[in-house]
């Protein structure tokens, strides 16, 4: 007798019939595949179509400017990604690596969104000339400029914080480098890197009208978006536009929120290394739908296949690869000295040709002029960290131990970490200019308003990974009041908090492009600093000024973190480290 004829119908019929999950899940991977053939369609139109076809600040082209939006910010996201497990992973496992990529990402992420389009704009269009893909490809590659560093610098830090013991069992399993990534690595990762994403995402909100509305020089390109039509709604002073747009973002974000970043906050829970009793899980209809589509577990079967490939040849490797010997004392100074001594020539050579660049069209006055006005901005930064660290660090704290309020007000603080600060334009610009304020002072918190979420985001992921021996241990011996945050709260919080806030100095640095420079139709405003002299620069198409803005503002960041919060993070890993 075959199995058919044992089953019963109903199971022959759960099996063979496709339920409403399954019904759904190929809608969506339908509509997205779809939408997607289009765009991509649309990638070979030539570069004259765009200017054929103007943006129109009519509410319905808003839907397909936010559909496109959508993707391309998607695209950056999987690139983040991307880049992140490659970048991360090799600055944690390699010392010597470590020394040039850490301080490389501080530099990457202090050069201005502004400063990689004007740099790179010419360079995607060359790659398809006359062909709307150039022009996407440099819009991609600059909000992947937005995501990617945040993404890195968390994933680099949980690398560094895997608890010895789980290294201890992974070594036991004798895992090969393939397995211990995607066992323990990522895994234990996962939900601060979960957190940044989001926080990451709406860091390329942020930065979206630059990257839509490219104006370098006399190149000038408008791609369809909900970031084209921001410029193009501050440009005629059109408030009623400015309101669809804020609509607009708010649907996309939480259709992201729904689809993505909910589904992988509630998968989180598998991550963590300790279960509190009673907690009530995280719920998703879209995980339920990913666990329960037979559609979806096909492709996931797939990728377990791949990973089990990839472990099995790692298996292999490590049975056959002869032990390795220890480098002696001497020959590792050799590496470390012929090391040193080439990224001490590679840095000089590319020092000495920005100089010679920069001083065949600056003089050495307006190079000390551009140092001044970095101290200016610096001094914005370093009290708008101090006051946003005051009030996000405590709050933050009191979210992330109620899981219940960390997933009601992480939507919430989504949507309004994506808010670009040009939407703010007009309030501000008017405010000061009907009030007769100074610019200087009331431009200022425009740097912080998407930056300061790094810090709420990070200090939430800290808090509710708080292991709950810690808060018995707390409880019982009754620790209560200032002596419970001073000794529990924020020893525990404080890695994550070094981590939100280096990429918040980060992006406060970049944020300054936008926020030293508003303008409202006709009214401009600009505060004297770093930020507003390299929108100047970038705007008028002068490279060399441009370049000294960058290398300036990169020099800063880089010795802030290097003297300043990289201390502090050592000091964490040691004193801090919980396991």
């Amino acid at each position: 007798m075959q199995l058919r004829d044992r089953l019963p119908l109903t199971v022959l019929k759960s099996r063979l019939i496709p339920g409403h999950w399954d019904v759904l899940a190929f809608l969506l991977v339908a509509a997205f595949f779809i939408y997607f053939s289009e765009a991509a369609h649309g990638l070979l139109q030539p570069l004259a179509r765009l200017e054929a076809t103007p943006i129109s600040l009519d509410p319905w082209s808003l839907v397909g400017y936010a559909a496109r939006t959508a993707l391309r910010m998607l695209v950056a996201m999987v690139a983040s990604l991307i880049f992140t497990f490659a970048y991360a992973t090799l600055a944690a496992k390699s010392r010597r690596a470590e020394m040039v990529l850490v301080p490389l990402l501080d530099i990457l992420q202090s050069v201005p969104i502004l400063g990689f389009i004007s740099v790179t704009v010419v360079f995607f269009l060359s790659l398809t000339p006359g062909r709307v893909a150039g022009a996407e490809l440099a819009a991609v590659f600059a909000i992947f400029t937005s995501q990617a560093w945040n993404m890195a610098f968390s994933f680099y830090q949980s690398l560094r914080s895997i608890p010895y013991e789980l290294q201890e069992v992974a070594s036991g399993f004798r895992l090969s480098a393939w397995l211990r990534f995607w066992r323990l690595e990522v895994p234990y990762a996962m939900p601060p890197l979960i957190w940044n994403m989001m926080m990451s995402m709406s860091g390329g909100w942020f930065f979206v009208v630059a990257s839509e509305a490219i104006s370098v020089g006399n190149t000038t390109i408008t791609l369809p978006g909900v970031g084209s039509y921001i410029a193009l709604a501050i440009e005629q002073r059109n408030l009623q536009a400015i309101g669809w747009a804020i609509a607009a973002m708010f649907v996309v974000i939480l259709i992201y929120d729904q689809l993505l970043f909910r589904p992988l906050i509630a998968s989180a829970d598998w991550f963590r290394l300790e279960q509190e009793a009673g907690l009530t899980p995280s719920h998703s209809w879209a995980l339920t739908m990913l666990r329960r589509s037979r559609l979806l577990a096909v492709i996931a079967k797939l990728f377990a296949a791949v990973l089990a490939a990839g472990g099995r040849a790692g298996g292999r490797a490590i049975k056959v690869r002869p032990p390795r010997l220890p480098e002696s004392r001497a020959a590792q100074l050799g590496l470390d000295f012929l090391w040193y001594g080439l990224l001490a020539i590679a840095g000089v050579t590319a020092l000495w040709q920005t100089t010679w660049f920069v001083l065949a069209g600056v003089s050495p006055h307006e190079i000390g002029h551009v140092v001044i006005l970095g101290l200016i901005t610096l001094l914005r930064v370093t009290i708008l960290i101090a006051a946003a660290s005051l009030l996000w660090v405590p709050i933050g704290i009191l979210i992330g131990l109620r899981p219940a309020v960390a997933s009601f007000v992480q939507p919430i603080a989504q949507f309004l970490a994506a808010f670009p600060a040009n939407l703010f334009f007009p309030v501000v610009v008017s405010a000061i200019v009907v009030l007769k304020l100074n610019a200087n002072v009331w431009l200022s918190p425009l740097m912080i308003l998407g930056t300061q979420w790094y810090i709420l985001f990070n200090v939430i992921v800290g808090a509710s990974a708080l292991p709950i021996e810690l808060k018995y241990v707390g409880d019982n011996l009754r620790v209560r009041g200032w002596l419970w945050w001073w000794r529990i709260a924020l020893p525990a919080v404080f890695p994550f908090y070094l981590t939100g806030a280096i990429t918040a100095s980060g992006g406060s640095w970049n944020a300054s492009i936008v926020a030293e420079v508003a303008v409202w139709g006709h009214e401009k405003l600009t505060a004297t600093g770093l930020g507003s002299y390299i929108a100047e620069a970038t705007t008028a198409g002068d490279l060399r000024r441009t370049v000294l803005g960058i290398v300036i503002m990169s020099l800063f960041v880089v010795l802030l973190n290097r003297f300043f919060w990289r201390p502090l993070y050592v000091r964490a890993e040691r004193k801090f480290r919980l396991t």
